[in-house]
Formats: C-alpha cells, structure tokens, sequence
C-alpha cells in the first residue's frame, strides 16, 4: 500500500489518497472502507446521450471522476477487486450525480477515501504501507552448482545474490556444503519472515537439512517447493503456484494462533486475561490491557451499529493504544478467529489481575 496524500477536512474527518500495491492491500481496505464513507477515484460508466445521430446502442463508456456516497463493498478475492457501491455524490459529470455507481478497485489504483478513520483502521494502512517497503518473503532457489535469492516486492521479485560453485570432481571443486555455508548465510541475513526454498531433485533438502544443523531458528522459517528448475524461471514456478500468498497466510495465522493459544493457556491457569465486551471494557478503563484482541467481522458489524455489544469498540481500542497495548485485528475467515469468535469476538491479555 502507498499513502500518496493525506488531510483533514472540515469537520473533523480525514481524507487519505492511497494505491494498493497487491491482493492483500485490496483485503485490507475492505475493512477499512464502510457504509457512509466517501470514496473517489478514475472509472468507467456507461452513459446514454440524447443524440439524432448515435443509434440506441445503451450507451457508450467514458471514462470520469466520481465520488460516491458509500453503501457497499464486496471483496472479490479471485477477481482481484474490491467493488465499492454507492450513490454518485461528485462528478467530472454533473448529470451523473444522484445515480448509483460501483468502483472497481484494482491493483494499482488510485483512490481517496474520505472518514472518521478508527485507530485500528489507520494501523492497518500504516502496517500495509510498510509491508510494501519492508519484504516479509524471501525465495531462494538451489540447485548443483548454483542458488539464488530473491525478495519478494510488491512490484514483483528481485534478485538480492547469486552464489555460484564449481561441481564435479578435481583440485578445483567445491564442497557443495560450501554452496549451502553461503546460502545460510545470505538467508540469515535477510529481514524475512518466511523463505521458499526451491529447486529441483534433492538439492534443496539437502540445503534444508545443512541450515536445520547450522542454524535451527532459520530453517523454522523455511518451506520447500519442488520446481523443476532454479533460477529466474524457478521463482516464476513458485509464485505460479501461489506458495508465497500460502506462506504469508501461513504467517498471519501463526501469529494469531500463539496469541490465542497464549490467552487460553491463561483461562486455564487463571492467570490475568479478559474475554467478552463487557469484561475487556472494564480492563481497559483499569489501563490493564497489554494486548487487545479484536474479529474483524465483529468490530465492522458494531461500527455499522449492527451489533450487539453494549460497549463502543472504537473507543476501546484507542483507550489501548493510549495506554500503550497493542491491538490486533483478527481474520474471522482462519481458525484462530473462530475461537476468537467463541469467546465473544473481543479479549485480551492484562498486565495485572483486576477483582
């Protein structure tokens, strides 16, 4: 994600311009865009002019400026859009207002979305931003001779090292350890939270099995994927099949499950945790709360004021990040959010106990 620009407006709200650089970006902003708010960018509609010499063909599509007035938005994950629905509220076209329309937003463009931004909703374009500067996924690819390593970028995959090594036998060969010495070294040095480790045969597990000895924190990190070549056209394999997006799903739901596997370890031991609306409320007017642990679904659902919760969820979680605790937005779609969903949708995990 890429904040292009970003003021306040009259009356309180903010107005944030921002580009999606991937499908997890689109993801995001689904639970950051909400009925009532404003949202403008470039599309397409299809107009219908009062003209003797055009045939009644429906009309034809132009492109324009619009901002609509939002009362919908749909995540299509295997279209790669977030359809954003609502009524025309401004135009490069004054005719056009007062209608419906929906934006189809895409990788790689461009909109503003004008609101009273939640913390949370903030952190999260703030945490996506930085997902775009700071790769979170690397693929190494290994084969006799040769490995290569990559990062993966929003913009695609670049290249970070080229380790090469003379194979076969005589003076001049190489230890294949060696390859793999320097291979754990460049991996180790990488600010990554997950590595694909590639290649065909079974270079790559033997690869696996040297940095599992030589350093067994790195290869907990590691996953292997069977190409049938290295190189420039085994990143392209790895990515064709989708690992990477499998790897980083991976890594959000880990993240969650520890935190939820920490809050039950401490039901069970009754140690300090709050769970349900009304308890995490009170922990949090105690200044208790270390870390807050919230479902996506359920905080939309209440700020639309859908819900059922006697408490407001916003100002929960701004009292937390006031506090100094951290907040974290669980997906309702992985298994760690459905435990979450059966403790009431909102816990947390407190510094102290609190009678």
């Amino acid at each position: 994600m890429r904040i292009q620009d970003r003021y306040h407006v009259e009356g309180g709200a903010e107005r944030i311009t921002l580009v999606p650089d991937s499908l997890d970006d689109l993801w995001h902003l689904q639970y950051v865009v909400e009925p009532g708010d404003r949202v403008a960018g470039d599309t397409t509609r299809r107009i219908t002019r009062d003209d003797e010499e055009l045939r009644d063909t429906g009309g034809e599509r132009e492109h324009l400026w619009v901002e609509i007035a939002v009362d919908s938005v749909e995540f299509h994950k295997f279209a790669n859009r977030l359809r954003i629905g609502g009524e025309i509220a401004d135009c490069s076209r004054e005719d056009q207002l007062g209608l419906h329309h929906t934006l189809n937003v895409e990788v790689h463009d461009e909109i503003e979305i004008e609101k009273h931004f939640a913390p949370d909703q903030i952190e999260r374009i703030e945490e996506a931003e930085a997902a775009t500067d700071e790769p979170d996924v690397a693929i190494a690819t290994v084969e006799e001779g040769e490995a290569a390593v990559y990062t993966v970028e929003a913009y695609g995959t670049e290249e970070r090292a080229t380790i090469t090594s003379t194979t076969g036998k005589g003076e001049f060969a190489r230890d294949r350890d060696e390859l793999f010495e320097e291979l754990a070294t460049v991996l180790g040095r990488m600010d990554a939270d997950a590595i694909v480790l590639a290649g065909p045969g079974f270079t790559k597990q033997d690869a696996l099995k040297y940095v599992e000895n030589d350093d067994p924190e790195l290869a907990e990190r590691i996953r292997t994927v069977d190409t049938s070549s290295g190189g420039d056209r085994g990143v392209h394999e790895v990515l064709k099949r989708g690992a990477v997006d499998e790897l980083r799903e991976e890594t959000r739901i880990a993240e969650e499950a520890e935190l939820i596997d920490e809050l039950t370890a401490r039901i069970g031991s009754d140690e300090p945790v709050a769970y349900g609306p009304d308890a995490v409320a009170e922990a949090t007017e105690f200044g208790a709360v270390e870390t807050l642990l919230v479902l996506d679904d359920r905080l939309r659902v209440e700020r639309a004021g859908e819900g059922e919760w006697s408490i407001d969820a916003d100002h929960v979680v701004e009292r937390v990040e006031q506090q100094g605790g951290d907040v974290v937005v669980f997906s309702g779609e992985f298994d760690p959010g459905q435990q979450l969903a059966n403790l009431g949708g909102i816990a947390a995990l407190l510094r102290y106990r609190i009678d």
